[in-house]
């Protein structure tokens, strides 16, 4: 269960530390908006734009995971699959930060889909 837990926080983490690229995009873009953030946001190219959509997704990601450990852990099924399944969900999911801030789109794909196998497997473990 303390990997789950340990996922779980990582995940928590990951919306947070992938505000920090946000951050410096929108401080070159010109000053840092703090009245007006998300519409500084929206003007965005490039990789400020890509970074405000890798920030926006670690929260969507994080929604969908959070259930699935915790049905886990609810329904007393943590075992090793439970478990490699939360460790491939948060490598898939940095390898996806990096990819989309280095605009690697097509293997970005490929890491949102080893992290929705691993979401569905491990929430497949709480049956």
């Amino acid at each position: 269960m303390t990997l789950l837990l340990s996922s779980l926080l990582i995940t928590i983490i990951m919306p947070f530390l992938a505000k920090a690229p946000l951050a410096v995009a929108m401080n070159k873009e010109s000053k840092y908006d703090n009245a007006y953030p998300r519409d500084q946001q929206a003007r965005l190219t490039g990789f400020g734009a890509r970074a405000n959509a890798a920030h926006y997704n670690c929260f969507e990601a994080l929604a969908c995971y959070t259930p699935a450990v915790l049905a886990v852990i609810a329904t007393s099924n943590v075992n090793e699959l439970a478990e490699l399944s939360a460790l491939v969900f948060v490598l898939a999911r940095v390898l996806y930060l990096l990819c989309y801030w280095f605009d690697k789109a097509t293997l970005r794909s490929a890491c949102w889909i080893v992290a929705m196998a691993a979401l569905f497997t491990l929430f497949a473990q709480a049956f």
